[in-house]
């Protein structure tokens, strides 16, 4: 028995939305990029906002671009400006340590070397 207003399982969206949401999620992103030196505040709004349409139309965002967020505070980080990027051969990682929190973010690169 269902409880009250509950939907039974996970809806999707259709396709086309999805894909739609990925091309404004890209077309965010860069324009976080273009309008950083500027506008921080407005690129950090960009990135806001596509976390918001990945989350609503259940898109993954892509590797490259998510590895672009702070997870802590969610500000778009822009290597030099308001990160710090590091390898660390000891752990074979790569270290983002973000200036606008403090938080430091960790990436395994064992699989990228191996290829």
């Amino acid at each position: 028995m269902k409880g009250k207003g509950s939907r039974g399982g996970k809806r999707s969206k259709p396709g086309w939305q999805q894909e739609m949401a990925k091309e404004r999620i890209m077309i965010l992103f860069g324009l976080a990029g273009k309008e950083f030196d500027r506008h921080p505040g407005r690129s950090h709004r960009y990135v806001e906002l596509a976390r918001k349409i990945s989350m609503r139309y259940n898109v993954k965002m892509p590797k490259q671009l998510k590895r672009r967020i702070c997870n802590n505070c969610h500000k778009y980080l822009f290597p030099g400006k308001n990160c710090v990027v590091r390898s660390n051969s000891m752990s074979q990682s790569m270290e983002i340590k973000c200036l606008e929190c403090g938080k430091v973010h960790r990436y395994p690169y064992v699989k990228e070397k191996r290829a």
